[in-house]
């Protein structure tokens, strides 16, 4: 789509895709399985900096690196990106927007800037929120404790003693 043509225009989109939809976030995910729903949202704030507001949600499958059992993990995603064509305009953007580096003829594949937020706000290493560590693990009771070496075994303990003489 032509992103400086949406941002004159206002205009706004939303739907719902399937992950499947999502070829590099099928493959970080452990099941291709699912939805996500997105809005777009083309404009100009005050200062005239032209922006996409993405919001999308998902519940991709990951697996847990502890436990190596799938589960879902709800994610969202509210960014705001401002729209640049050279590297050099990211340092006029306002805080608070990303850069979006667009090809100079303006054109924006909204699939890939969802995918990129949706990728960006994944963990880097999934762990179920609500998977416990075995007892075995965090048990507290009395293990043992490696006692204080004694003075035999110290091999200075010889050489203290000569000194000492």
């Amino acid at each position: 789509m032509d992103a400086w043509r949406e941002v004159r225009a206002r205009r706004s989109f939303q739907g719902q895709l399937p992950l499947s939809a999502f070829k590099r976030l099928g493959e970080v995910v452990a099941s291709p399985d699912g939805d996500v729903t997105y809005e777009l949202d083309f404009g100009r704030d005050d200062l005239g900096v032209a922006y996409v507001a993405v919001r999308a949600t998902a519940s991709p499958t990951l697996v847990c690196q502890r436990s190596l059992e799938p589960f879902q993990l709800p994610v969202e995603v509210d960014t705001r990106l401002g729209l640049i064509v050279e590297e050099r305009e990211e340092a006029s953007l306002p805080p608070g927007y990303e850069p979006l580096l667009l090809e100079q003829d303006g054109k924006l594949d909204p699939l890939a800037a969802i995918e990129d937020e949706l990728l960006l706000a994944l963990p880097l290493v999934p762990v179920n929120p609500d998977y416990e560590l075995p007892e075995d693990v965090t048990r507290s009771g009395e293990e043992e404790v490696p006692s204080a070496p004694e003075a035999s075994d110290n091999p200075f303990a010889a050489l203290r003693e000569l000194m000492k003489k």
